[in-house]
């Protein structure tokens, strides 16, 4: 508990933010028209050191984004939104597993109603951001499995807050086995300097048994300045619920000017829960990374067409997933460029 309360104050005082984009069913404008179809590809080169020894297979040029999003409105308060990652994997030749979002959305008053494969309302701004606008991350944003079918439902009492409320398929389902849920509770909501994104969320990860997250992120915007700083707890049945399976995550950034973007960036993972109901952040697992790094901006006219980007992150302790790329003593360096295409716009008369 001492080490989890002196990085929360170490990440408050000087730690790791880029800009958030909100993945939580926002379209690209208030009003699309009748459709908007956009595309965006991000190209790296990486090094992948393992206590000083270079990872091959992890090392090198690599293109790790192509995306496209269709944006449109079918009718007076009905609109869609597509976003399809054309270089992502499908499993079980299912062509959805490609499909970040595609969904319907209905918005009457101050309620919406959304139905379709949509983002699972997980709180925390490292969580909601886009993945191609994401560098270093923690041991649980590598491994949620973060778009799912499903529907929601949700009040905005006021211009600035929305209460959602969403049931959709597990993240932790399997071929054999689809009949697996999560219900999600998810506040979003803005006033002054500070943003929030929480939720409370009962996850099945197993048939009849749930791990449940608590997440709470907080977001303060002070002109040049940007500080998110993202608290999760997870706890199933059976274990100590506060503070033996926690992750945080802070980033600080600094924008110098409108072709610039500085930040830092520190993440802590600790699962010693004693059970494997975790699938995210396994049993045993106790790593801290931290980095920094810049954005460039070469478009003053449109500040997101062309980005170059640099970082560098270390990580240390254990993971207990041997699967993922930051263990003990493990540093990646990082350097690409990002770019959007617009290719049609059709407004609606």
């Amino acid at each position: 508990m001492k080490k989890i309360l002196s990085l929360l104050l170490g990440a408050v005082s000087c730690i790791p933010v880029s800009f958030a984009q909100d993945s939580h069913g926002a379209s690209l404008e208030t009003d699309p028209g009748l459709m908007t179809l956009r595309g965006e590809v991000r190209l790296d080169y990486q090094r992948d050191m393992q206590d000083g020894h270079t990872v091959d297979g992890n090392s090198g040029f690599e293109g790790k984004y192509v995306n496209f999003r269709v944006d449109g409105r079918l009718a007076e308060g009905l609109t869609y939104s597509w976003r399809q990652r054309l270089n992502k994997h499908h499993e079980d030749a299912n062509f959805f597993d490609a499909t970040d979002w595609i969904y319907l959305d209905y918005r009457y008053g101050a309620w919406s109603f959304s139905a379709g494969k949509q983002v699972v309302a997980i709180g925390g701004w490292e969580y909601d951001r886009a993945p191609i606008d994401l560098y270093g991350c923690s041991v649980f944003w590598n491994n949620i499995p973060c778009y799912e079918v499903g529907g929601s439902v949700a009040w905005h009492p006021t211009g600035r807050d929305k209460l959602m409320l969403q049931v959709c398929e597990s993240p932790f389902f399997t071929p054999d086995n689809r009949n697996m849920y999560s219900y999600n509770l998810f506040w979003q909501g803005s006033h002054g300097v500070f943003s929030a994104l929480y939720s409370a969320n009962m996850v099945e990860y197993l048939p009849g048994k749930y791990i449940s997250y608590i997440a709470l992120g907080n977001k303060l915007s002070m002109g040049q300045w940007g500080l998110e700083l993202d608290l999760m707890n997870r706890a199933a049945s059976h274990q100590t619920y506060l503070l033996k399976d926690v992750s945080v995550m802070g980033e600080l950034s600094w924008r110098p000017t409108s072709r610039w973007t500085v930040f830092g960036k520190a993440t802590y993972d600790v699962n010693h829960s004693g059970t494997g109901a975790d699938y995210c952040v396994m049993d045993g697992t106790e790593l801290t990374m931290a980095g920094a790094g810049c954005e460039f901006f070469p478009l003053l006219t449109d500040r997101q067409a062309l980005r170059l980007h640099l970082n560098c992150f270390y990580s240390w302790g254990r993971n207990a997933n041997s699967a993922n790329v930051m263990q003990n003593k493990t540093m990646l360096i990082d350097l690409g460029v990002k770019w959007n295409m617009d290719f049609l716009r059709l407004a609606r008369k």
